[in-house]
């Protein structure tokens, strides 16, 4: 990586700067406090954050952000030819030459990670050394794009905001189906994408815990989120819970989604984008991570009320894993105490 010196001290003070990450949710939501760090660093300076077209909208609201924008790398080729440089500093989080094209046409300098083309990385302002696979929690790796010019962590929570509006929506949607009636108020991820199905935890395991936290508390409710890849999943865990189950999975927007996650009780959840989106939230949340994809490298970070459950064989496994593994009596133990620990008393209002 390349090491600070005393160019980076040099800086201006920057006024407008381009951060590019296009990704999946979960990745794009893992960028969120390395731009909060560039804020930090520069507070009088306007952020210009753009994304993929379909995740933008989980950066939308954030505080420290002027304003998103969407960005692909087909549309990149033919953006900023016109306009000249309008920015003093950009990041690249990504490796594809269309991206960092572009940033190098709209911006008088540029970070990011190393190219595959040599040629590409001697016009970059800095070049960072991507760590390993596996070696480095994901916040830490964006951390180092800002650290290379001079900008220290601001912390390493993920950032999401939920709007009045959207809060007022989800209290709404609740009420309308009685759940802010029922205690506790559980939310529900029971897959992850297809490219990722290693990480998802059996039907059979997820209808158990239910089974035994409906017996313990027989008032609970839970919200099954999801898309439409895992349908057949998400109808048929709804129809074995009956009036205690309310399916959102496939019927929401991602920051309808949002909103309602932010007013349960607990969530749990298998490691994909969702539960990344929960990590941002700040509620209690049990997540169950794959052997191959290890809380210490992908669980939120500053947490205040995280129950990670690891694979048996955390960095000793491939995906081929079964993830049926992780037993329900360990995840059920996660689940008592967060819900001891974290009174539902306390639900956002």
């Amino acid at each position: 990586m390349s090491s600070p010196g005393a160019t980076e001290l040099a800086l201006p003070e920057l006024r407008d700067i381009l951060y590019i990450n296009v990704s999946r949710i979960g990745d794009t939501l893992l960028v969120t406090p390395a731009v909060r760090a560039v804020a930090a660093r520069w507070p009088q300076a306007r952020i210009h954050l753009l994304a993929h077209p379909k995740r933008e909208e989980v950066l939308r609201f954030l505080p420290f952000v002027q304003r998103t924008g969407c960005i692909e790398k087909q549309r990149a080729r033919f953006m900023g030819r016109l306009a000249g440089k309008r920015y003093d500093l950009a990041f690249v989080c990504n490796f594809d030459a269309p991206l960092i094209e572009y940033a190098l046409r709209a911006a008088r300098r540029v970070v990011a990670f190393r190219q595959p083309d040599e040629a590409l990385n001697r016009r970059l302002y800095r070049v960072v050394e991507h760590p390993a696979l596996q070696t480095t929690h994901a916040v830490d790796i964006q951390l180092l794009l800002p650290a290379v010019v001079g900008a220290a962590p601001a912390g390493k929570a993920l950032s999401y905001r939920v709007t009045a509006e959207e809060a007022s929506w989800a209290a709404d949607f609740l009420a309308a189906r009685r759940a802010t009636e029922r205690h506790p108020l559980i939310g529900l991820q029971v897959a992850s994408f297809p490219t990722k199905a290693y990480r998802d935890w059996p039907p059979t395991h997820f209808s158990e815990l239910c089974r035994r936290i409906r017996s313990t508390w027989p008032g609970a409710h839970f919200l099954i989120f999801g898309g439409a890849e895992e349908k057949t999943r998400t109808e048929a865990l709804a129809a074995e819970l009956g009036n205690a189950a309310t399916l959102c999975a496939g019927r929401l927007s991602l920051r309808q989604t949002a909103a309602l996650m932010n007013r349960v009780d607990l969530y749990i959840g298998v490691d994909t984008g969702p539960t990344h989106l929960m990590g941002a939230l700040q509620r209690p949340m049990v997540a169950l991570y794959h052997g191959y994809s290890p809380s210490r490298v992908l669980a939120p970070l500053d947490h205040p009320c995280l129950y990670a459950i690891d694979h048996p064989l955390a960095n000793r496994c491939g995906p081929e894993a079964a993830m049926a593994d992780i037993s329900v009596d360990r995840v059920w133990q996660s689940v008592q105490q967060a819900l001891t620990d974290h009174s539902w008393k306390t639900r956002p209002q």
